[in-house]
């Protein structure tokens, strides 16, 4: 009672004074990679960037329309700066990095002009200049002629400005695609994409903007786009199914054992096991760990379906037994089967916390946690409440246990022998058609109208995809460029054939000090020298040597080298401050995005980078999708090891009759995978996890039916019913979840189980038999 007081105390203190929230992050379904910091940081680089932003587009077919639009949508949102701040974008942003960039101007040129500078004669440079001087057409204007008069800066700026459609129009930023015209709004979000209380406060914000937008201009479009939108649609559909399951599953039990008792007070008692398993994994869960993931509780409630499995056994021979029969003597009784399917559940769902996936480890724990709980508090309190006056058979009990007479027994006689001949080719055959499915993009579950205006958005923007990208090491920051440098040169002809539009790294913004070096060089030789084409513009626009010579020492002085810690510093830097990892574990590292990347490319993307010292190329959907297999195939051989684990755990008590206590679960096995075979479903790792916990809970059901097998009592059969009809309404209800996982494991668990409940009691043996094959008492 005391340990119970605590519980509700901790988890009170918890839910109301401490106000936790769970963590909604899906990323914590995904498995660290420990080996390699280096890739490691450069993903969280690579969603953090975007993890905090909020990307709007407002569009019409006119751009004023798209305007005052933009307007309604800014306007509802700018009373909740604090939580949703808008990221001004104007002209003085603009200006400030141009000005930034200024004293070092003279050495950025860009690719183009580079290699017109290696290949045009002089003559070309001075009529260039003079284009710019007099034709008002001629190109972008930084600054006052004198700065910049072949157009060298103005050019590398306008390469740069090419990484993005995004330009500036009025004051906003603008973008055009598909017949439209669109207002680019960003935001930053204040609290964590994955707050439950920001998600919560953030959706009704952005909906009730984009009704402002519809009444201002009916005919417009607002898309949207932003992790807290996935996170948030987790995050409701995850709350929903706690309800479903739960309350589902609970019903469920209570109809249950109501039909089966005719008493609320097996109802009540159940309830109260289950309840102290949930608070008390809930407790300990967070002691251990200091955070709980809103799908551990989802997966949690799915215990409801095996916590009742302990009060069922002891209710069911509680019911059966002589009244006059002290109920703690019984327990004595049973306590060995009663531990012997604690042990077996807490092995299935331990097999769960040896993969690397943290969100599985405290699903695997927590469920654990619960039916240790749960079976404590049955052995604890059960005998004590329940006596032999307490239970009175009920309409179910009275018709279920009349089916153990007449159900099937295994034995060696034709007829079984022909029903294992057609199971077992059915089982080859199924497991003939089985595919496997590695790809974490199956597991994706975000609502279609949120992908749909994901993909949108990101062609218009023509955003450089996360989770495709190249890692670049070195022993100096300079080392890093370089190589940055000669993996974009090899990354050339890919633009040129179209499998990507551009580049985006940090060495466009700050070149390799030997470019640098070798540019400067290069405008001296071919501009700047007596007699070039400096000069000759002097005499074309009639002035004297002495402006030559002032020009090219003004231009001599905006030439200081640009070092990548300084460029940081600056506001030019911002979009793609997320590119540089700086030095980590020794050494430094940047990441090198791609624009407008063909999928179909990314074998060729995979191959520019070999050879390339420093250069990897990193595909996280391949890569955590390779994981995914891997696992896959390791947690099968976890799976065969259990069954070993369990079979020498329950050899010393059954003996001769323990292989009967594990093939019904073993043949379910079997058999489900045949029948995701024949229905045409791909094996993932969630349905090798499902058949780890069916081991844990079929084997209950071989340990209830072998425990007494022989001595008349329907005590267990009742009990096997019961138990697997709750589980099969649990794992049942788990399979309609929204989230791919947990429906590939509920769907596992639904057919597992009932397959086990229908085979399990063809492998108990008569009294005649039980008597051949002794078991240790």
């Amino acid at each position: 009672m005391l340990v119970v007081c605590l519980l509700v105390g901790h988890n009170a203190w918890l839910w109301l004074g401490k106000g936790i929230t769970p963590d909604t992050d899906i990323l914590a379904l995904l498995p660290a990679d420990e080996r390699d910091p280096v890739l490691q940081q450069s993903f969280t680089h690579m969603v953090d960037s975007a993890q905090q932003r909020v990307v709007v587009l407002v569009g019409a077919k006119d751009w004023l329309d798209a305007g005052r639009a933009a307007d309604a949508f800014q306007a509802t949102l700018a009373p909740h700066a604090g939580l949703l701040a808008f990221d001004a974008m104007g002209d003085e942003a603009q200006a400030g990095w141009l000005a930034s960039l200024q004293p070092h101007a003279t050495l950025l040129v860009g690719a183009l002009d580079e290699k017109q500078l290696r290949e045009q004669p002089a003559r070309y440079w001075t009529d260039s200049a003079l284009a710019r001087l007099y034709n008002a057409f001629s190109g972008p204007k930084l600054g006052a002629f004198r700065d910049d008069p072949f157009g060298l800066f103005a050019g590398w700026a306008q390469e740069r400005a090419g990484e993005t459609p995004v330009r500036p129009r009025d004051g906003r930023l603008f973008v055009a695609g598909e017949g439209r015209e669109y207002v680019l709004l960003t935001y930053t979000l204040r609290d964590s994409a994955f707050s439950l209380r920001a998600q919560q406060a953030v959706l009704p914000m952005l909906d009730a903007a984009t009704g402002a937008v519809q009444r201002a201009v009916p005919s417009a479009e607002v898309i949207k786009a932003g992790v807290v939108l996935h996170a948030a649609a987790a995050g409701r559909q995850a709350s929903g199914e706690i309800h479903t399951i739960g309350v589902g599953s609970m019903l469920g039990i209570v109809l249950l054992t109501w039909l089966t008792f005719r008493s609320f007070k097996p109802v009540g008692l159940t309830v109260v096991a289950i309840g102290i398993g949930f608070l008390g994994a809930l407790s300990v869960c967070w002691l251990l760990f200091g955070r709980i993931h809103l799908l551990t509780l989802v997966f949690g409630a799915s215990l409801i379906g095996v916590a009742q499995d302990y009060g069922i056994y002891f209710l069911c021979h509680r019911l059966g037994a002589d009244p006059a029969l002290d109920s703690h003597r019984l327990l004595r009784r049973l306590l060995p089967g009663l531990g012997l399917t604690l042990l077996a559940a807490v092995i299935g769902y331990m097999g769960l916390a040896l993969t690397p996936f943290p969100g599985l480890r405290h699903m695997a724990v927590f469920s654990a946690l619960g039916l240790v709980f749960a079976w404590m508090t049955v052995v604890c309190w059960f005998p004590a409440l329940i006596d032999g006056r307490s239970l009175t058979a009920g309409p179910l009990a009275r018709r279920y246990r009349g089916l153990v007479t007449r159900w099937p027994r295994l034995s060696g006689g034709p007829v079984s022998l022909v029903l294992v001949a057609a199971l077992g080719g059915l089982a080859v055959l199924g497991c003939s058609r089985l595919q496997v499915d590695d790809d974490i993009r199956s597991l994706q579950s975000s609502p279609p109208e949120l992908i749909r205006d994901q993909v949108k958005l990101g062609k218009l923007l023509d955003a450089p995809s996360p989770v495709q990208y190249y890692l670049v090491r070195g022993s100096s920051a300079e080392q890093v460029l370089e190589r940055e440098e000669a993996l974009k040169r090899r990354l050339d002809p890919l633009i040129v054939q179209g499998d990507i539009k551009g580049v985006q790294a940090l060495s466009n913004w700050v070149p390799s000090q030997a470019t640098q070096a070798a540019r400067l060089a290069l405008v001296e030789d071919k501009l700047l020298a007596a007699g070039g084409p400096l000069a000759g513009l002097a005499r074309e626009i009639g002035e004297d040597p002495e402006w030559a010579t002032a020009t090219a020492a003004h231009l001599r002085v905006a030439a200081a080298p640009l070092k990548i810690d300084a460029f940081l510093k600056t506001t030019a830097a911002d979009p793609w401050r997320h590119l540089w990892l700086g030095e980590v574990e020794g050494e430094h590292a940047s990441i090198v995005a791609l624009r407008g990347m063909r999928y179909a490319a990314i074998p060729a993307l995979a191959q520019a980078g070999t050879n390339l010292p420093g250069v990897q190329w990193v595909d996280k959907v391949g890569g955590i999708s390779s994981v995914l297999g891997r696992y896959r195939a390791y947690m099968g051989w976890v799976v065969l090891g259990a069954y070993a684990v369990v079979f020498l755990v329950l050899l010393p008590r059954y003996r001769g009759r323990t292989w009967r206590v594990v093939a019904p679960t073993a043949a379910a096995s079997i058999l489900t995978l045949a029948l995701l075979g024949l229905s045409g479903q791909n094996l993932q790792l969630f349905h090798v996890l499902a058949l780890m916990l069916l081991l844990g809970v079929g084997v209950d059901y071989g340990i209830f039916l072998q425990e007494e097998s022989g001595h008349g009592s329907d005590a267990p059969w009742l009990a096997v019913g019961l138990s697997a009809a709750s589980t099969i309404l649990s794992f049942g209800l788990l399979a309609l979840s929204g989230t791919p996982a947990l429906r590939a494991f509920g769907l596992t668990m639904l057919a597992g189980t009932a397959l086990v409940w229908l085979v399990a009691p063809c492998f108990t043996v008569t009294k005649e038999e039980t008597h051949a094959m002794p078991v240790l008492a």
